[in-house]
Parts: structure tokens; sequence; C-alpha cells
């Protein structure tokens, strides 16, 4: 990989501690697996790799201003970054901006360029258990004055419209590992009784068990 030091030493203390402000989804284990992700889907086309890198470390910074726009937000953050003019060019920063304004699952056009698919792709990370998990953990971060019932409709909701055949999220790298794991969380959420005991345990444990810690 050709990335400068100065460019990680910059990501790393500037840009990625921000993501200890947002939602238990998208806090730094988050970025830090998207970079991963990222740099290994990258290892099959031709890319810079710092492209990639910086892309993915910014992907999400945008959330600081809500959800509704993060993609937006991220990628003028991105580009207002007059520090990371000393590493591209023009050319390469607007590359990256709209890679970051692409990534978001629930845009109907595809991503403009390599770059906004390989992160667009990491971003899914599609692992049933880390999805279920985060999915409760939204709701309880967004809607506390919902009640579990109330929640449950919402988990299940966003499963279908994001997850289901037909839904919104659209792969766009065929190396992943995403195709067999999405398959594997279809099948896991068309089974209503083991959907059901999968977020009671996610709920009490997201819910109840840390109020208990606490006291």
């Amino acid at each position: 990989m050709n990335i400068s030091i100065k460019l990680c030493e910059h990501i790393r203390e500037r840009i990625i501690p921000q993501y200890v402000n947002f939602d238990k989804a998208h806090r730094i284990d988050h970025v830090e697996k998207v970079i991963e992700e990222s740099m290994k889907l990258a290892l099959h086309y031709e890319v810079n790799s710092a492209m990639v890198y910086t892309i993915a470390a910014y992907h999400d910074l945008g959330l600081c201003e809500g959800r509704e726009f993060h993609h937006i937000v991220s990628g003028k953050i991105l580009f207002a970054d007059e520090t990371l003019w000393q590493w591209f060019t023009d050319d390469q920063m607007l590359q990256m901006k709209e890679a970051i304004e692409d990534h978001r699952a629930s845009n109907k056009q595809a991503p403009r360029s390599i770059y906004g698919k390989i992160v667009a792709e990491a971003d899914r990370i599609i692992d049933p258990e880390i999805t279920l998990r985060r999915t409760v953990q939204y709701g309880l971060s967004h809607y506390p004055e919902m009640d579990k019932e109330h929640q449950y409709e919402r988990f299940r909701k966003h499963l279908a419209d994001k997850y289901a055949e037909g839904g919104y999220l659209k792969l766009w790298i065929p190396q992943s590992d995403n195709a067999g794991r999405l398959a594997e969380l279809r099948q896991l959420i068309t089974n209503e009784e083991r959907i059901r005991r999968v977020f009671d345990q996610l709920y009490e444990e997201e819910s109840i068990l840390p109020k208990i810690r606490n006291l």
C-alpha cells in the first residue's frame, strides 16, 4: 500500500476519534471495520489505496448533523479538510467526495466510480449477528420513547425494507462475502419464531442489562 504515514496519522488522530460521539452502530469499531473491508476489496482493482483508505475513514462523519443527509455532509467535510489537499489532487478530492455521497445503502443509483462501490460494499458489512444487533441498537438510540413491541415492529420493518428480497440494499462488488451473508440473513428474517427470539435476546442485552450494570 502506498499511503503516506502523515496521512495515516492525520486520520488516526483527527478523524477516527470523532466516531466516538455517534450511536452504537457507527462508532470507532464500525469505521475501522469499513476501512479494513475497503482495503481488502481494493486489492481486486487498480485503485489508489490512499483514496480508498481516506474515503472509508470519512464516510460517516456527517452523522454529526443527523442521519438523513449524513452521506452528503460527510462528503462536504472531506472536501473542506484542507489538510488532505497536500496528498490529493483536485480531481481526486472531488472523486472521494462523490464516493462518500454515493455510499448510502438507500441510494437508488449505482455509485459513480469504483471508489463509491468499494466503500458502499464495505459499509454493508452483512453479518447476521452484527446487523441484527445494530438494528436493535439504532432503534433504542433514536426512538427511546418506543416500548418493546413498537421497537420490534420497527426492527422487522427495517429488516424487510432493507435486506429482504426486493429490499433497497444493493451489492456492488462480486468479490465480497456479502452475497452469501445476505442469503443467510434473509433465511433468518423469514423465520418469524426465530427472529422474535433473537430480537428478545438482543433487546434484553441492549436495554435492560446495561441499566443493571450501572446500578
